[in-house]
């Protein structure tokens, strides 16, 4: 277990209270070297832990299968990378947030159901810097958002391998920086509150021959390693690395292993080993900020972060590399704490007649005529599981100055009956800002012979994709 300095403490909870929000989030950074998913990821994601839940996953991943029949595949359906991960999460309560992929990087976040309404303004990009930018076997994948109104980036890169490819690592990096959300109304990412930075970053341990660093590794003299690390000497002169910060390397170097072992490279390479896979992260400096700008007192800084272990896992051999996991505990003055749209189901639901289902949004909403409200099962994946929707303007029965009313007709309720949650899909925001808590349907007591499996039914029971906006015509009345 790691923590801040205490150089650190304007970056730290001082000033934060005892009623301030505390999310948990699990990173991992895995290079799977065209591997399929392995078997089981329950000490991975520490799914097992005994303390706190985590509230977000962030998954990156380098090397993903992008032979070019996979990735076409992979653009018109889930990966199964993806698909393996949604799995594992969503029974647990979690959604797929947002992904990115470019070629072999890959970038997953799935957050707890109930932080939904709070995570907005989400954004993905990638960069390619592979042979000058015109190929993405190397660069960086990013996703932005804004959580409970602080604003978040994170970064999965792979930067370029060899020993002597320091300098290209190092301006590949800041192209990277400079590249993603360029041009758009998006602060870059070293102008988020909290930029996470992570990937097969490649840097390698300098001067030492590999029979030294190997003597050192298996005597746990990791200390004697860490001052020629190409990253941590890159920190001490790189002006643009000197606020990103480390948890301490106390586990192997993750770099290279011979497959499904634990034995480093014994090929005629014998490549040496090295922490190749890292995470890192930066605060931005707001306690001078917020302090100018009135949000805060001087005193206070209105987030922090945290290390709570940063560790490998050396049972999982799929890869010559082996997956590297950062857990953080982030403290947070909400600047956002309700919700922009409240949503519940009136009255008992079943198939056996028409439903519905009331609404109301905070007077600043940004409504869209192409928002909808979906019904999910407890255990949908992302925001195109849903089993029926309905549109929030043209299903619109009743309103008054407090709230609206929609149904959804008895044909599209499942007739199995179950546990489902509403949700509120804003096409402005292009994401869920309500969900409802969960609740019944009821089995019908006149079940069809034949019922199409569920996985089938979010595909038939509307004849259009509302994340498409349905039927154009129909939605601009024309």
């Amino acid at each position: 277990m790691a923590s801040l300095s205490s150089e650190d403490a304007c970056q730290h909870s001082e000033g934060l209270s005892l009623n301030d929000l505390e999310s948990l989030l699990h990173l991992v950074t895995w290079n799977v070297g065209t591997a399929s998913p392995p078997p089981d990821v329950t000490s991975l994601l520490q799914l097992n832990s005994l303390g706190p839940t985590t509230d977000m996953y962030i998954i990156g991943l380098q090397e993903v299968n992008s032979r070019i029949t996979n990735f076409l595949s992979d653009l018109a359906f889930d990966d199964p990378w993806s698909v393996f991960f949604m799995t594992v999460l969503s029974p647990l309560g979690y959604i797929k947030l947002s992904s990115v992929r470019m070629q072999g990087l890959l970038l997953l976040i799935f957050v707890k159901h109930v932080h939904l309404p709070f995570v907005r303004d989400i954004h993905t990009r990638y960069t390619r810097t592979g042979l000058y930018g015109y190929w993405g076997n190397k660069g960086g994948v990013s996703i932005r958002m804004s959580l409970f109104g602080h604003t978040i980036c994170f970064m999965n890169c792979h930067l370029p391998a060899h020993m002597e490819n320091t300098e290209q690592r190092l301006d590949d990096f800041e192209k990277i920086l400079e590249m993603q959300f360029e041009g758009e109304d998006i602060p870059s990412p070293m102008d988020h509150e909290i930029l996470f930075w992570f990937g097969d970053l490649n840097f390698r341990i300098a001067d030492y021959g590999i029979h030294f660093v190997r003597e050192s590794i298996n005597n746990k003299r990791f200390n004697l390693l860490w001052e020629k690390d190409q990253l941590n000497m890159a920190k001490k002169k790189e002006v643009f690395l000197k606020e990103f910060k480390e948890g301490p390397l106390q586990f192997k170097p993750t770099y290279k292993f011979d497959l499904y072992s634990e034995v480093y490279d014994t090929s005629e390479k014998k490549r040496k080993p090295a922490w190749t896979d890292r995470i890192l992260w930066k605060v931005k400096n707001l306690c001078e900020v917020a302090s100018k700008e009135g949000e805060f007192p001087e005193e206070e800084n209105p987030i922090s972060v945290t290390l709570n272990n940063y560790v490998s896992h050396m049972s999982y051999g799929i890869s010559d590399h082996k997956p590297v996991t950062g857990t953080f505990k982030i403290e947070m003055k909400p600047l956002v704490s309700d919700p922009l749209v409240t949503l519940s189901p009136e009255g008992e639901w079943s198939a056996e007649h028409d439903v519905f289902m009331r609404y109301s949004t905070v007077p600043e909403f940004p409504s869209s005529a192409w928002d909808w409200i979906g019904l999910f099962q407890v255990t949908f994946r992302h925001v195109n599981d849903y089993v029926t929707y309905a549109w929030v303007e043209d299903d619109e029965i009743s309103s008054n100055k407090d709230s609206k009313q929609v149904y959804m007709s008895a044909s599209e309720i499942p007739k199995m009956g179950g546990e489902f949650l509403l949700c509120y899909y804003s096409n402005n925001l292009q994401s869920i800002v309500g969900i409802s808590e969960p609740f019944q349907i009821q089995p019908s007591k006149t079940p069809i012979e034949g019922d199409l499996p569920e996985e089938e039914s979010s595909w038939l029971q509307k004849p259009d994709n509302p994340e498409s906006g349905g039927d154009s015509e129909k939605r601009r009345g024309i």
